[in-house]
């Protein structure tokens, strides 16, 4: 259900929503926390569209703060969406016109659920700094993407200067699985120390950086950062030990392969995340992110950038894992997965015990799949 409320007040809102739980039923129950939205016109849809997705894990109010045009009269258009047009959530649109522009406090302020936690969310342009945006004063977690930043690396160093208890952002969340396999593969033996690293990654991506400042801060060794082409996001990283390197690569961007000394080569699905997964992460937790602040304070500054370092270089030095091996072998593993899911269906169609007949009549069925049914 969808109802419009054009050049309207908070005040009616407000009712109307009242009016609405009364008559759908008791569908602000269980909403664990309000998540504010802070975007243009032009991006308003696709992060409605995410937070839905993400509030069916965390059930919130959505209240969307949608800049227009400051010039002219004041003027406030709501939106409220609750049953199937807002997901596990119920979402108030609030589209902002002249002056008002600047006062989406004291707009949304009426609105927010009472006695429930507030997260904001600025998933394009950010203000500098979060913390102290008077959206940002009155959230609990401030969400927002380095990423979308005109020149990302120069906004992860001013995030860095102005972090503040609470501060979170996307391009930490979206390595979340890389973390999680390094991780683990540290935890098998041999445990040795890692002596130094190398992240690769594109040369837009703030992500890489993250990570290659997480390495760095977590491990206590030389980290070096290597460049792709702009927009291929995270590639590989190498952590060298004695025993032998640990190599995770991911050429195709779905795709890994992981590596390590005494172990068969492993093929892992690594996806890039989705915004919906990606906001879901950081909506689970409330309390600030004590290893996300290590990696962007005190990490970033330890990582050897290396703007001029290719990725091609590194790995022509044996710094960095050939992408062009990783997925060969990745073709050559899911080779072997399928031919061994087909072994597995032919011995599952003939069983152990068998007679003579029986199998030659799989045999003839199994011709007759190959060649379309013809003798």
């Amino acid at each position: 259900m969808i109802v419009d409320l054009p050049s309207t007040s908070t005040q009616a809102v407000s009712k109307k929503l009242v009016r609405l739980r009364n008559d759908v039923g008791a569908m602000a129950l269980g909403r664990v926390l309000t998540l504010i939205i802070v975007v243009d016109e032009a991006d308003a849809d696709e992060a409605i569209e995410a937070a839905n997705d993400a509030s069916r894990q965390h059930p919130c109010r959505i209240i969307a703060l949608v800049s227009g045009n400051k010039r002219g009269t004041s003027r406030l258009d709501a939106q409220i969406r609750v049953g199937g047009d807002a997901g596990a959530s119920e979402v108030v649109v609030l589209r902002l016109f002249g002056p008002l522009v600047d006062h989406g406090d004291s707009v949304v302020t009426p609105l927010l659920l009472p006695d429930s936690p507030v997260v904001a969310w600025w998933p394009k342009a950010a203000p500098h700094p979060v913390s102290t945006d008077p959206i940002g004063r009155m959230a609990q977690r401030r969400i927002t993407d380095a990423a979308e930043a005109r020149n990302p690396h120069k906004e992860m160093d001013y995030r860095a200067q102005t972090y503040k208890p609470g501060d979170t952002d996307l391009a930490w969340t979206r390595v979340t699985l890389w973390r999680g396999l390094l991780a683990a593969a540290l935890d098998q033996p041999p445990f040795e120390p890692v002596v130094g690293a190398t992240v690769t990654g594109g040369s837009d991506s703030p992500s890489t950086d993250l990570l290659a400042g997480w390495i760095a801060q977590m491990l206590k060794c030389p980290v070096k950062r290597a460049r792709t082409r702009a927009g291929s996001g995270m590639i590989s990283v190498r952590l060298e030990r004695r025993s032998g390197d640990v190599d995770l690569v991911r050429p195709d961007g779905n795709v890994a392969t992981l590596t390590q000394a005494g172990q068969p080569v492993r093929r892992i699905g690594l996806a890039r995340r989705g915004l919906a997964e990606c906001l879901a992460d950081e909506l689970r937790r409330l309390d600030p992110d004590e290893i996300y602040a290590q990696a962007l304070t005190k990490g970033l500054a330890k990582v050897s950038q290396g703007r001029s370092t290719t990725a091609s270089k590194a790995i022509a030095n044996g710094d960095a894992p050939s992408v062009e091996q990783a997925a060969r072998q990745a073709s050559r593993l899911a080779r072997e997965a399928r031919k061994h899911a087909s072994a597995q269906m032919v011995e599952a169609e003939v069983p152990e015990t068998a007679s003579t007949e029986a199998v030659q009549e799989a045999a003839s069925r199994k011709l007759a799949d190959k060649t379309g049914g013809e003798a």
